[in-house]
């Protein structure tokens, strides 16, 4: 399933995977890891997703002496229950027809 706008794909499972690591590991780098994502993949993709919806879905804290770390903005977790929401519903229409 992709959200899209204006026709263009935003983001799809792969995104929202994403999303969800950074929301259980609190790291950009730590969630790319563990998705096999390169952090400049995981970074560039987050970007073009924000950047196409005109909001901040992770909110990012450089690293040095006292860690980096990322979380979900308010919106960003806004976008994760719609997306499971509708996933939901999706599944529940399609097993209807089984």
């Amino acid at each position: 399933m992709w959200f899209t706008k204006n026709g263009k794909p935003v983001l799809g499972k792969g995104g929202v995977d994403l999303l969800l690591a950074i929301d259980e590991t609190g790291s950009l780098l730590a969630a790319a890891q563990k998705l096999g994502y390169s952090y400049s993949f995981a970074w560039s993709y987050l970007k073009k997703v924000e950047d196409s919806l005109g909001i901040r879905l992770v909110e990012l804290h450089r690293g040095g002496a006292t860690k980096g770390w990322a979380r979900l903005t308010k919106e960003g977790r806004e976008l994760l229950e719609l997306y499971k929401k509708i996933e939901t519903e999706i599944d529940k229409i399609v097993k209807s027809f089984e």
